[in-house]
């Protein structure tokens, strides 16, 4: 697995599987995801709390340097840094994320803190109108309708992003030992859910397991 933000290409842990780039990016570097047989998100109570915990976060950063040759030498860059950091191009404090996501009480928790939404509640699960899913927290095209399918887990699933630039994606070890990819928004860092290697296996064989609280679906006025 890999992905860009600015000039930085994040790398999945060790223990993956490699895939070659679906659709217009197969032949484009080959992407290590995790195993098929990884957990799905788990879902939280009523009351959604972050996940990630100190010692995980370090994990986390000692994976991403080790697995960067081009960083090795220099951590300390302003793009790696960002990447730890959940800043992309759209920057807001804490403050103002929680007045801009205030309208669902979930929102800033799952985008903002890495949350995880209760299976089935978001009705986007089963939207199937033709149109495109589009970043809760700054507005930027993530899914098309076309790569949406009913994985029955309960969560938005898609088989690949709008485009290769649309997500970053990048370690995660926020379940002890059990390493997952986490995906998210590039444009502003937000927490949107996990990729697996169990989706269908007549597409890309991938499953972006997103929160739909992650997402906002703006029709397709032509449809």
């Amino acid at each position: 697995m890999s992905a860009v933000l600015g000039s930085v290409r994040i790398v999945a842990p060790a223990r993956t599987t490699r895939r070659a780039e679906p659709g217009a990016r197969r032949g484009a570097t080959v992407r290590a995801r995790a195993s098929a047989d990884a957990p799905r998100d788990e879902p939280l109570d009523a009351v959604s709390l972050p996940r990630r915990r100190l010692i995980n976060l370090a994990a986390a950063t000692t994976a991403f340097v080790a697995t960067q040759p081009a960083l090795a030498g220099e951590f300390g860059s302003d793009a790696a840094m960002a990447v730890m950091r959940r800043e992309g191009k759209v920057r807001m404090s804490d403050g103002e994320w929680k007045e801009k996501l205030k309208d669902d009480p979930y929102a800033f928790e799952v985008l903002r803190k890495e949350a995880t939404e209760r299976p089935f509640s978001s009705p986007l699960n089963s939207e199937k109108r033709v149109g495109t899913f589009v970043c809760a927290g700054c507005g930027e095209p993530l899914f098309a309708s076309s790569a949406k399918y009913d994985s029955g887990t309960g969560w938005p699933s898609f088989v690949e992003p709008i485009s290769a630039k649309a997500v970053t994606e990048v370690p995660d070890y926020s379940i002890v030992f059990l390493p997952r990819t986490e995906v998210r928004c590039a444009a502003c860092q937000g927490h949107l859910g996990h990729v697996f290697d169990d989706g269908p296996r007549d597409r890309t064989g991938l499953r972006y397991c997103m929160n739909g609280v992650s997402l906002k679906f703006k029709p397709d006025d032509a449809a």
